[in-house]
């Protein structure tokens, strides 16, 4: 199985003019703990998670302090990416091993979608039962 039959192709992003507050709602309306931020070609070149904004409203001591500032400013730059045709499997143990709940799908530069950890651990648990059956 490939993260292409999985990613969400339709999952929340952030612009590089997005702020805080822009991540925080799309973070609650979508129910994501991460979203990728874009630039204008669509090229993932930010991660930004609900962890980063937890760690950095408590060192500034509020939320509301940091909510007009640049998500990106607070996001991890260059994240890792995969392609759509990389086997679950093997994106699934790069995530372990990095320490990964999101991995941003990139084709031919530009961003496709995202798979979550946890998509990957269905993906394959119900492959499993699958082939049981």
């Amino acid at each position: 199985m490939t993260l292409r039959e999985i990613l969400h192709a339709h999952a929340p992003t952030l612009s590089l003019e997005s702020t805080m507050r822009d991540a925080v709602d799309k973070m609650d309306i979508y129910q994501f703990a991460a979203l990728p931020i874009l630039d204008e070609d669509s090229k993932p070149v930010a991660v930004i998670t609900e962890g980063d904004i937890c760690r950095l409203a408590d060192k500034e001591g509020s939320l509301v302090r940091i909510a007009s500032d640049l998500a990106f400013d607070h996001a991890t730059k260059s994240p890792t990416v995969a392609h759509p045709d990389e086997e679950v499997s093997e994106a699934l143990h790069r995530m372990l091993r990095s320490g990964l709940t999101v991995l941003p799908i990139v084709e031919h530069q530009r961003y496709c979608g995202i798979v979550l950890r946890v998509d990957l651990m269905q993906a394959i648990l119900q492959d499993m039962a699958t082939d049981r059956a």
